[in-house]
């Protein structure tokens, strides 16, 4: 990458592009699950960009789902293998989102064995047409 004063600088949003996708390549080893991302800092000096820019695109990855980020130790690949929003250091809106989904779906179990008793009901009182 050319870091010239005058190149223009990387956005964020590349900056998250270009770990995503590093992060799907299974052949890439580096950054497999458990595996800890280039510290922010040192990241942006990299780069020639603002610390800002580089903590913006591990936030969006974080949101995604793609990365951990644990204070005081770094950013790290998830394991998607993992629930979303049980591991310390995931994003909060997955942990909420864990937690409504997990209501929708004892809501629906529950929708279903009401339906199951009717349809038993129903079918027990109705006597078969001809």
């Amino acid at each position: 990458m050319d870091l010239s004063p005058e190149a223009p600088k990387q956005t964020a949003k590349e900056i998250a592009a270009e770990y995503r996708a590093k992060i799907a390549d299974p052949d890439n080893e580096d950054y497999s699950p458990g595996k800890r991302l280039p510290a922010a800092r040192q990241l942006a000096k990299k780069l020639g960009v603002q610390l800002m820019t580089v903590q913006s695109a591990y936030s969006q990855l974080r949101d995604e789902g793609l990365v951990l980020t644990q204070q005081g130790r770094g950013t790290f690949v998830r394991d998607p293998s993992a629930p979303l929003g049980t591991e310390p250091g995931s994003s909060p809106a997955y942990a909420a989102l864990a937690g409504e989904l997990s209501s929708i779906h004892d809501a629906l179990r529950l929708l279903g064995e009401r339906l199951d008793r009717l349809e038993e009901i129903v079918s027990s009182e109705t006597p078969p047409s001809r």
